[in-house]
C-alpha cells in the first residue's frame, strides 16, 4: 500500500466571512413572512432584488447595487402580482431583467428601469400563464437566451420561450409531468441539457432539459432530499436533506447513477431547511441553514473523500434565505470568491458577506480566479429548441479584460435582449480611449500594449459594420439608448475623478513650495 499523508493541502483552506459594515448593509426592508423554501433574494452587479411583506397582492423590491444604508419605506416596488410572491430571479444574460412567480398562478417578467425602480412598477414585459395552481418555483437556463422554466403545485414543471412577439404567453413550449408531488428545487448542469429536481413524494430526478425525458430516477430510504445541485465539472449531484432520524444530512451522487449515494454525511439536529451553493471556479460547497447564523464551507473533490470540511462562518444573527452575486460582481482586489446577501428578518436587515481568499498580494490572483460564466449567452432561444447545446461563453475576471468569444457569435446574439457587455455601445471608444490614456500616463502600460489596445478597441466600437446593425425594433432602440445613458453617466464619473485627483496634486505641489522657504532658512 502507498504512503499517503493525513493533511490535504489547499488554498482554500483559509478562507474566512467577511460581514459587511452597518453603512454597508441595506437597513429597513420589510422582509417577507411566507414559509416557502426559497431564497426570497436575488442579486446581480447592478441591482439587489428582494421579496417583501404587502397588504394585498405581491411585490418586490429592486434596489441599486449601491443604495445601502435605511431605505426609504415608501420606495416604489415591483408590484403587478395578485399573490403573494414566492421566487425571483434574474435573467443571468441581462442585468435590467428579472422573473417573479407568485400565488396567483402566473409567472411574470419584468423590465427594470436603468436608473432603477423610480415608481411603482405593474405592467410585466411578459406574462407567462399556463399553471393551474401557485408557481412555487422558476429558474433560467443557464446558457440559452429568454428560456425559463417554471413549476407549480400542479406538480408541472414548464418551459417557456420569451422570444415571442406576445405580452401574454398561454403555451410553454412544454410540460413536463414526470412529478407526483410539489417540486422542491431544480438544478441545471453546466451546459443546460440536463436538469435535476427533488420532489415531496422523496425522488431525485434527472431529465432531458429539451424533451423532458426521465433519465434517472433515485429514492433512498436513509435520505429525504430538499434541495439538489448538480456539480457540473464534476458529474456529480449534491443533496441537503434529512436521515432517517430526522437530522439534517447531505449526500453526494454520482450522476451517472443515482442508484446509491457515493456519500452520506449528518450535520446536526436543526430543523431548518439546507440551501446548498456551489461555486465550480473554487470546487467549494457552501450550505446555509434556515433559520441558523451559521455557514459551512466544504471542498468537494472528484476522489475519496470527495467533501473535505473546511470550516464556518458564525454569527449571532439567522438568516431567512440567501442571495449570491454572480462571479462578475465580485471585488478581485481583495480576493473575493463568494458574496453573500444574508436576510435577517428580525431586524429587517439584508447584510452582504464576502467570502475571502487571504493573500498579502494585492495584485490579481489568478489561480483563484479561473476563466468563468459570463453574461452573453451562447445560444438564442431558437437555437437551443432546434436541439443545439452549447457550454457557457466564458469571461476573464482580470479588470480589463474581454469576453472571450468569437465575433461570429456576436453577430448571431444581437436581439431584444442583449447584455450591457455589447461591444457595438456608444461610447465605448471615448471610455476606453480615456482609461487608455490615463493607465499610459500613471505608467501602468507601455507604449505598445497601448496601441494594441487602440486598434482593438476602434475595431470593437463598430468599425466592422456587420457588428453595428441598426434597432430593430422600438424595444432595441429603447435598450440601446438606455446603453448609451449609462456609458455617458460613467464617463462624467471618471472625469469627476480626475478633476477631484489634479486639485489634490495642485494641492500637494503648493504644500512642497510653501515648505521650501522654511528649509532653506
Amino acid at each position: 500500500m502507498t504512503w499517503r499523508p493525513q493533511y490535504r493541502s489547499s488554498k482554500f483552506r483559509h478562507v474566512f466571512g467577511k460581514a459587511a459594515t452597518k453603512e454597508s448593509c441595506y437597513d429597513g426592508v420589510p422582509i417577507t413572512r411566507s414559509v416557502q423554501d426559497n431564497n426570497f433574494c436575488a442579486v446581480n452587479p447592478r441591482f439587489l432584488a428582494v421579496i417583501t411583506e404587502c397588504a394585498g397582492g405581491g411585490a418586490f423590491l429592486v434596489l441599486s447595487i449601491h443604495h445601502t444604508g435605511k431605505v426609504d419605506p415608501t420606495h416604489p416596488r415591483v408590484s403587478g402580482h395578485r399573490g403573494n410572491v414566492l421566487d425571483i430571479k434574474w435573467n443571468p444574460f441581462n442585468d435590467y431583467c428579472i422573473a417573479s412567480c407568485s400565488e396567483d398562478t402566473t409567472v411574470k417578467v419584468w423590465e427594470i428601469p436603468p436608473h432603477g425602480v423610480l415608481k411603482n412598477l405593474t405592467m410585466p414585459w411578459k406574462e407567462l400563464q399556463g399553471h393551474s395552481r401557485r408557481v412555487g418555483l422558476i429558474e433560467w437556463h443557464p446558457t440559452a437566451n429568454n428560456i425559463l422554466f417554471s413549476t407549480a403545485y400542479d406538480y408541472q414543471v414548464m418551459i417557456w420561450n420569451l422570444d415571442c412577439p406576445e405580452q401574454v404567453i398561454k403555451n410553454p413550449v412544454r410540460t413536463i409531468s414526470h412529478h407526483t408531488d410539489v417540486v422542491l428545487s431544480m438544478s441545471f448542469n453546466t451546459d443546460g441539457s440536463q436538469f435535476a429536481t427533488t420532489c415531496k413524494d422523496r425522488k431525485i430526478r434527472l431529465m432531458e432539459s429539451r424533451s423532458g425525458n426521465l433519465l434517472q430516477e433515485a429514492s433512498c430510504k436513509t435520505h429525504k432530499a430538499s434541495k439538489v445541485l448538480i456539480l457540473g465539472n464534476l458529474k456529480k449531484l449534491i443533496t441537503s436533506g434529512t436521515s432517517r432520524w430526522n437530522e439534517r444530512q447531505i449526500a453526494l451522487w454520482d450522476q451517472d447513477d443515482l442508484s446509491v449515494p457515493l456519500l452520506e454525511e449528518n450535520l446536526d439536529g436543526s430543523s431548518g431547511v439546507l440551501f446548498p451553493f456551489y461555486d465550480p471556479d473554487t470546487h467549494m460547497l457552501y450550505l446555509a441553514g434556515k433559520g441558523d447564523g451559521n455557514i459551512r464551507y466544504y471542498e468537494i473533490s472528484s476522489e475519496k473523500p470527495y467533501i473535505q470540511y473546511l470550516t464556518e462562518y458564525r454569527s449571532h444573527m439567522p438568516q431567512k434565505g440567501m442571495g449570491v452575486m454572480p462571479k462578475r460582481g465580485l471585488d478581485v482586489s481583495s480576493c473575493e470568491v463568494f458574496r453573500f446577501y444574508k436576510l435577517v428578518t428580525t431586524k429587517s436587515l439584508i447584510e452582504p458577506l464576502s467570502m475571502i481568499v487571504p493573500r498579502r498580494s494585492e495584485s490579481y490572483q489568478e489561480d483563484i480566479y479561473p476563466m468563468t460564466a459570463s453574461n452573453t449567452p451562447a445560444l438564442t432561444a431558437e437555437e437551443w429548441l432546434s436541439g443545439i447545446d452549447k457550454g457557457p461563453v466564458l469571461m476573464s475576471l482580470k479588470p480589463g479584460s474581454q469576453v472571450a468569444e468569437s465575433l461570429s457569435d456576436r453577430k448571431e446574439l444581437v436581439n431584444s435582449l442583449d447584455t450591457r457587455r455589447s461591444q457595438s455601445r456608444p461610447g465605448m471608444l471615448q471610455l476606453s480611449y480615456i482609461q487608455d490614456q490615463l493607465e499610459t500616463k500613471d505608467g501602468k502600460q507601455d507604449s505598445a500594449h497601448s496601441q494594441d489596445d487602440r486598434s482593438r478597441m476602434s475595431l470593437s466600437n463598430g468599425e466592422d459594420l456587420a457588428l453595428c446593425s441598426p434597432p430593430r425594433t422600438e424595444n432595441e432602440l429603447r435598450l440601446k439608448f438606455h446603453k448609451q445613458q449609462e456609458e455617458i453617466r460613467r464617463l462624467r464619473e471618471l472625469l469627476n475623478q480626475r478633476d477631484v485627483r489634479i486639485k489634490q496634486l495642485e494641492l500637494e505641489i503648493k504644500n512642497i513650495k510653501n515648505s521650501q522657504p522654511q528649509s532653506s532658512l
